[in-house]
């Protein structure tokens, strides 16, 4: 049994939930390392990542490097003298970095691996459709994604399950799968296994304004799970144009009927309730949305204040 002393890397909410499971069983974290601090928002005020903030209220040691291969920085962390290394939601690791402590560097990755390397694996398992997903801990290499793995712990995904939704069970999941694997790791008793290669791996790609636009002309099931798949963030997007105005809109909650029809696909269809889109399959029926420079609203509450023209649709 070797004590563990550990480094921790990670940025977002999803890691802050790994970071505080680990704090909360009293293991020894020598150092917390986060992404550096960035203007955000219009005001352009620095905004701290969730993981500098609950360092912070923790009094755990701090670093936030801009360059992980910086002469100064390989010091402070080797000074740190930690033997593990976990990394939740960071970023690429420069092999200095990751092989620097005895016992190896690991990551929880919200995929079941191979499956979803990259970026955004819980938005790309709701997009594609996946009935199942899971986390994964494993050994830190030199590609992304690819190192052996230790565990594996399953969920399924609820038919109308949201990113947003599906994130946090899988933070919960994580949780547990990382303390196992600290277990294992600390008794000696972590087993890997490669992970098989595959010609039929799905990527996680990273999410940019061109993959989050709704294209209307796909199957409905399709754009459902794109809506679903991308809310609360960043949120499926597309233009409503009515009368020679057009407003960028941002869709976050949607229901598909399958239904035949004769409308134009992309016909966007309301009345003081409710606003469906047809596409070639049925109609979307939107229920949350966001118009520019608006807060997110239900589709009748944005009825109450605007109505749109039978020549209305979508693009």
């Amino acid at each position: 049994m070797e004590q563990l002393k550990i480094v921790f890397m990670g940025t977002p909410d999803f890691a802050v939930g790994i970071l505080d499971a680990i704090y909360q069983r009293n293991y020894n974290i020598a150092a917390v390392i986060t992404a550096a601090d960035k203007p955000a928002g219009r005001g352009q005020k620095v905004k701290y990542s969730a993981v500098k903030e609950y360092a912070l209220e923790k009094g755990l040691p701090l670093l936030q490097p801009t360059n992980l291969k910086d002469k100064a920085f390989l010091e402070e962390l080797k000074s740190y003298n930690a033997n593990l290394q976990v990394v939740v939601a960071f970023r690429m690791l420069p092999e200095a970095v990751w092989k620097m402590p005895k016992l190896g560097t690991f990551n929880l990755h919200a995929s079941l691996l191979p499956q979803y390397r990259g970026a955004a694996p819980i938005n790309w398992a709701i997009i594609n459709g996946e009935e199942q997903t899971g986390v994964t801990t494993f050994f830190i290499d030199d590609k992304i994604d690819t190192g052996a793995m230790i565990l594996k712990a399953e969920t399924d995904i609820g038919d109308n399950e949201s990113a947003g939704e599906l994130h946090d069970r899988l933070m919960d999941l994580g949780k547990d799968t990382v303390i196992k694997t600290l277990a294992l790791i600390e008794g000696g008793n972590a087993k890997t296994t490669i992970q098989p290669a595959d010609d039929n791996i799905k990527t996680a790609y990273k999410l940019n304004k061109d993959n989050c636009k709704i294209d209307w002309q796909k199957p409905g099931k399709e754009i459902f799970n794109l809506i679903r798949g991308l809310s609360p963030y960043p949120a499926a997007w597309t233009f409503i144009n009515d009368n020679g105005q057009e407003w960028n809109v941002k869709i976050y909650e949607s229901v598909f009927t399958e239904d035949s029809h004769s409308h134009s696909v992309g016909t966007l269809l309301s009345d003081k309730k409710e606003i469906k889109v047809a596409v070639t399959d049925g109609f979307i029926k939107i229920k949350n949305l966001q118009m520019p420079g608006k807060k997110k609203m239900t589709a009748q509450e944005l009825l109450n204040g605007m109505s749109f023209s039978v020549n209305a649709a979508v693009s």
